[in-house]
């Protein structure tokens, strides 16, 4: 499985773990890690990187510093994922420290993770392609 930035394909998975760059409302920057398997929300960060759980944060692209906001809902972010049958699916998160909301989505297939996901569970019904 990969993952890969929507605007520059590079790649950002590294070892298990996903690789993001973001700011905090404050302006503060750092390097964050998810774990690659969907569902599994432990997070990996610098320790003097400093976020509390409810913060806003933005993620971005460690390659190209796209903003990978999702154009569905300004909480989410988006990145492409490839399976290992080369099934490429749109992966929305949650960029609120914290909150554990994911979206798998293939044309008019979607998983949902993550016991937060029905704040934007509407607002990613309305954006799929049925």
């Amino acid at each position: 499985m990969e993952y890969l930035c929507p605007h520059c394909n590079g790649h950002l998975k590294l070892e298990g773990c996903v690789v993001f760059s973001v700011k905090t409302s404050r302006g503060n920057r750092g390097l964050i890690s998810l774990h690659s398997d969907i569902g599994n929300y432990s997070v990996k960060k610098h320790p003097d990187f400093h976020f509390k759980e409810g913060d806003r944060l933005h993620f971005f692209c460690p390659v190209c510093n796209a903003k990978l906001a999702s154009s569905i809902h300004d909480k989410l972010a988006r990145i492409i994922m490839i399976d290992d049958d080369n099934n490429e699916f749109e992966v929305l998160f949650s960029q609120v420290a914290g909150e554990k909301s994911t979206f798998k989505i293939v044309g008019e297939t979607m998983e949902i993770y993550g016991d937060d996901s029905a704040e934007y569970l509407d607002f990613v019904n309305l954006s799929m392609n049925f």
